[in-house]
């Protein structure tokens, strides 16, 4: 699992706006190296937890993955908008849908009775909640980090991030955000919810 993120973050000088990509990218490797670290814990967590190997810690251990990646989103959140030159993102090939649908029906099986919850999707614009899976939330994060671990693992730095930093305050941080309120819900409720005793005479 990860440790989280560890406060790397790009140096003060470091603006995509206005350095080519070469020096952009020297700027903001330490920032991309943790964020790719915490993103391969989560996939490997995630893999670990729909293949049943987290028995009946399922839940709690969800509940550390998201929490752990969601700090490495928050850091993207608040590091300054990571802008591509010409606003252009490589093509980075298919995306692994076979391997993300095994995914999604492996965390459905290990969430069974907890899958499916309710959430305000936007607390300023929603009135009214939606249903949502777990599983989709979470093979939702996955894909989105997946994306980004291509750019990065070809050695293209500076899209990584951007794709990472843009998807977080786009999609995958919704998602996610979502996914760690439900989960606590789920282990709150099982530590404090008490069953009636039954009355005595």
């Amino acid at each position: 699992m990860s440790d989280g993120a560890k406060g790397a973050r790009p140096s003060a000088d470091a603006d995509l706006t206005d350095l080519v990509p070469a020096q952009a990218a020297e700027g903001w490797r330490p920032l991309a190296d943790q964020i790719a670290v915490n993103a391969r814990d989560f996939l490997d967590g995630l893999t670990a937890v729909a293949r049943g190997e987290s028995a009946d810690e399922t839940v709690p251990l969800l509940l550390l993955e998201v929490a752990q990646v969601m700090l490495a989103g928050a850091q993207l959140g608040a590091s300054k908008d990571i802008i591509l030159p010409n606003n252009w993102e490589p093509d980075v090939g298919a995306d692994p849908d076979l391997a993300l649908d095994a995914l999604r029906t492996g965390l459905s099986a290990r969430l069974a009775g907890f899958d499916e919850y309710a959430e305000i999707f936007d607390p300023y614009a929603d009135n009214q909640a939606s249903g949502f899976r777990l599983s989709d939330d979470l093979a939702t994060i996955a894909a989105d980090l997946i994306h980004g671990l291509k750019h990065y693992e070809a050695g293209r730095v500076a899209e990584s991030l951007w794709w990472w930093q843009y998807s977080y305050v786009n999609h995958w941080g919704t998602h996610g955000g979502a996914a760690l309120r439900a989960l606590h819900s789920v282990v709150a409720h099982a530590r404090l919810d008490v069953a009636e005793e039954p009355a005595t005479r």
